[in-house]
């Protein structure tokens, strides 16, 4: 299959899954259970699930059974985009091309779709059936993705991010901002994916560990490019958002010629790392591409 092809099966397994694990719209309390389906069914490019099918049939594992952590991903990313778009945070009025959560409900029920998504993961997680690794593996998948979604992860990433408004960091700290920020969740990812299969070899899963790394700091590099070149209606959310918010970018910080050299080299170390592996892991390599490239 083309990459095109492959990634609408991975998006069409993992639209039938989000669908079966998010409560019922007619279900009490509605008005939450409206707004955490809105904010999850949404059109996206589910760059996460994605990358835990893509990985996963790297290691072997069957697409059925990555439902689940595909599904916890997704509900994680979600969350966090609801409480970033909130006033408190980046006051954003608009998220994949149409009205943010608060705006289409309100403040409230926002935190409160935000807050039942992050526990909808964990119990996704916790209980998939279609997981087929031992108790104490999926413990480690758990962690993995608790550990990506708090402090030392993408929450911790967004308070670094609030600090600096205004600020000057340097290409350390900024890195270290968007390593927690942005590629903690897609790290995790990667890892859900492999750790879904038995007896993971461990240098393979370093390999494609380090894989994420990559792609998620050039991920965030593409973003703050695209923040310049782009617009709203491309990006689907309000373009030049950072610069008007006074945030610390690559584009400002390397110029946007040294922000696109950066995101190249990170691709390139990023394909470097599944040399390890032969043609099946395509999928992850035309993922790194696709970052890279992107438009919105």
């Amino acid at each position: 299959m083309s990459l095109s092809e492959r990634l609408q099966v991975y998006q069409s397994c993992v639209e039938t899954a989000l669908d079966y694990w998010l409560p019922a719209a007619d279900l009490q309390p509605r008005h939450l259970h409206k707004a955490m389906r809105y904010a999850v069914l949404g059109d996206g490019k589910r760059i996460r699930p994605v990358l835990v099918y893509a990985t996963g049939e790297t290691f072997g594992v069957d697409l059925g059974t990555l439902n689940g952590p595909a599904c916890a991903v997704e509900m994680i990313h979600a969350y966090s985009l609801i409480h970033d778009d909130l006033p408190a945070m980046d006051n954003d009025d608009l998220r994949r091309g149409r009205p943010t959560c608060h705006k289409a409900f309100d403040e409230a029920t926002a935190i409160l779709a935000g807050d039942a998504l992050q526990a909808l993961a964990f119990h996704v997680l916790a209980h998939a059936p279609e997981i087929k690794v031992s108790a104490k593996q999926r413990l480690v998948m758990i962690d993995i993705l608790a550990q990506a979604s708090g402090s030392r992860g993408m929450a911790g990433g967004q308070a670094i991010d609030l600090a600096a408004v205004g600020q000057q960091l340097n290409i350390a700290e900024l890195e270290n901002m968007h390593i927690h920020k942005t590629g903690a969740l897609i790290r995790a990812s990667v890892e859900l994916g492999a750790l879904s299969a038995n007896d993971v070899d461990p240098e393979a899963f370093e390999k494609v560990s380090h894989y994420a790394k990559c792609i998620g700091l050039a991920f965030q590099i593409q973003d703050d490019i695209l923040d310049v070149e782009s617009d709203t209606e491309t990006l689907g959310k309000p373009q030049g958002s950072d610069m008007q918010r006074n945030k610390p970018t690559y584009p400002n910080l390397l110029g946007m010629d040294g922000a696109k050299e950066a995101a190249q080299r990170l691709h390139t170390e990023a394909l470097d790392s599944l040399k390890h592996f032969d043609s099946v892991a395509d999928p992850l390599r035309w993922i790194a591409d696709y970052i890279v490239q992107r438009r919105k």
